[in-house]
């Protein structure tokens, strides 16, 4: 059903419509027909057809497995209701119609099903397809479609994407394909299926595993929004042992996930791998034991679903580092822009930051309901403002531009777990701390694998006073993302230095490759500082205020801005005067310690 968005804060109750009319039916029909991502697999056009036109004449109650055995698969009247054609032909046309709209029909108006228990199909309005405004149902369906199909309009991004522990840097360029609030086009994002694990056992506890892994996998894969995780309906439908050329040519996805899970005594292997479906190479694998002895198995089961996700699907996971390194023919889309936003994450340049920019306004612009887009958005105009990247004058303020976005994202994807991080960080630098950490904790409750998500709500944590939680949610990020930037590197040495581990905090800033990125600079001069290593905390000092001429002159205030409590705000300014930059009168005075400011507690 499709909504109006309703102002910031209100809620409208939804709007009915009538039900398809039998000409919107048929053009739908005929896109599905027409589509190259509706493959040409036995009969299946054929039996979509006669469905659909049986059900349209009123004979819905006429469609049973023995006419469309007679009708479609030309089975003589002789048919026997043991002959299994009719049922693997619907399943194989269920998962064709799921695949379908997954990837090119996910914003066509009208959805064409076939419920399970029957072979009649439904016909129902897409309530996936976000739009702002109610499209014209007054007008025939055929002219309607240039919101669903509009024309590729190419434009630019550089953004250099930084992957794995050797991150690289490589130029991408965005042109705008269509996207919805939860989901990218499998044409710019990843497409993933999950083959059922193989039962490698003796006993009855290794097929039991085996099945809760690969449903526990299909419940923790799809909070990861920026990949497609093909359903249970297209999981179950494939053997352990499916080859990944079948998986391309009936599904289309470019992953495959596999494994095998084997039970011995108390001990639990389980193998998973990633494979490209194209060229049936095998990207990423491991292994994880357990024993039943410490652990019981469903707990296991979770963990190891939990490290599998995180790894293959996450930002800066495997299917990230395949499309950064080669992106899919044709990938020249919305997803590009989500590439080159983690790619700016992990370096946090100026020049990157006025791509990934233009690249996501254009993006929301003419796809307003895409959600993730939004959050990035969100994210980098609170960058002009924190970082002082590209900063544009006037009203709103980049902050209010960030809350703005961010609170659109949540209104379009409530679950999707770059709109809560977006709405937590505007919220924090908006001074709404207890409401951020609020978000932050419900973001945090939506998907606990998701790095970004846990580095940068373990900075926002440790800004306002609570260093231990703070580091303790960045070793998390980093233990899942070893490679995954400088910047949690950045944050976690900040920490070790507020909480009085200079050893940690050494090993850390020398992990933390920002060059290009100012308050590195600061960092790296307090820390070396605080450990007595004067002629690197001044070369340090010196380049930040070089590079951020505007911030010793202001420093409280852009401490404040950044809810440092009091005590931590005046170590940081001896330290940095310690290190050799100036200090003025307002300076001196911030480092009398106010009582009556006190750190936020979490909820």
């Amino acid at each position: 059903m499709h909504n109006k968005l309703p102002p910031e804060g209100e809620y409208a109750p939804p709007l009915s419509r009538p039900a398809p009319t039998p000409d919107d039916i048929r053009s739908q029909l005929d896109l599905i027909i027409a589509s190259p991502e509706f493959p040409r697999v036995g009969r299946s056009a054929a039996f979509l057809i006669y469905v659909t036109e049986e059900t349209l004449a009123g004979r819905a109650k006429r469609i049973k497995g023995y006419t469309i055995a007679v009708d479609v698969f030309k089975r003589n009247e002789g048919f026997k209701q043991d002959d299994p054609v009719v049922r693997i032909e619907a399943g194989r046309l269920r998962r064709l119609l799921e695949r379908y709209y997954l990837v090119a029909g996910q914003n066509d108006p009208i959805r064409i099903d076939i419920p399970k228990g029957g072979y009649a199909p439904s016909f129902v309005w897409n309530d996936k397809v976000d739009d702002v405004a109610l499209p014209d149902v007054t007008t025939p369906l055929p002219r309607r479609l240039g919101f669903r199909l509009p024309q590729l309009m190419p434009f630019g991004i550089g953004a250099g994407a930084m992957f794995g522990v050797g991150i690289v840097a490589m130029s991408l360029f965005a042109h705008l394909l269509p996207g919805r609030s939860n989901a990218l086009l499998s044409a710019g994002g990843p497409t993933l299926v999950v083959a059922p694990f193989a039962d490698l056992g003796d006993g009855p506890q290794a097929e039991l595993y085996s099945v809760g892994l690969t449903e526990e996998l299909l419940t923790v894969l799809p909070r990861f929004k920026e990949v497609h995780v093909f359903g249970r309906e297209a999981s179950k439908s494939l053997s352990p042992g499916v080859p990944a050329s079948q998986v391309r040519r009936e599904l289309g996805a470019r992953f495959l996930l596999a494994g095998g899970v084997r039970v011995s005594a108390n001990r639990v292997r389980v193998t998973a791998r990633l494979v490209d479906t194209g060229t049936d190479r095998i990207l990423w694998s491991d292994t994880y034991d357990d024993d039943t002895h410490i652990r019981d198995l469903f707990s296991i089961q979770s963990d190891v679903a939990s490290k599998v996700a995180t790894a293959v699907a996450q930002p800066y996971g495997i299917m990230a580092q395949v499309d950064a390194a080669n992106p899919p023919p044709g990938d020249v889309g919305a997803y590009t822009c989500t590439l080159g936003f983690y790619a700016y994450r992990a370096q946090l340049t100026v020049d990157q930051h006025s791509n990934v920019r233009n690249c996501l306004e254009r993006a929301v612009e003419r796809y307003p309901s895409f959600s993730t887009a939004w959050a990035m958005l969100s994210i980098i105009y609170l960058d002009e403002e924190r970082f002082r990247f590209n900063a544009r004058s006037g009203t709103p303020t980049p902050a209010e531009r960030s809350l703005s976005a961010a609170r659109r994202a949540v209104r379009l994807d409530a679950g999707n777990t770059r709109a809560l991080q977006s709405l937590m960080t505007a919220l924090f630098f908006n001074q709404k701390v207890a409401e951020a950490f609020k978000v932050g904790e419900q973001a945090l409750k939506t998907n606990p694998n998701d790095t970004e998500l846990l580095g940068d709500f373990g900075t926002r944590v440790a800004q306002s006073g609570q260093w231990e939680r703070g580091a303790a949610l960045l070793d998390r990020a980093l233990e899942l993302n070893p490679g995954g930037g400088g910047y949690y590197h950045g944050m976690r040495a900040f920490a070790a230095y507020m909480l009085h581990d200079k050893r940690t905090a050494l090993i850390e800033i020398s992990q933390a490759d920002l060059q290009k990125f100012p308050l590195y600079h600061a960092v790296a001069a307090v820390i070396y500082a605080d450990a007595d290593m004067m002629d690197d905390a001044r070369r340090e000092a010196r380049r930040f205020h070089e590079m951020r001429p505007d911030f010793i002159p202001n420093i409280v205030a852009e401490l404040k801005s950044r809810n440092f409590q009091p005590a931590d705000r005046a170590r940081l300014i001896a330290d940095i005067r310690k290190a050799g930059l100036p200090a003025v009168d307002e300076v001196e005075a911030s480092m009398v310690l106010s009582t009556k400011e006190r750190p936020v507690s979490l909820p």
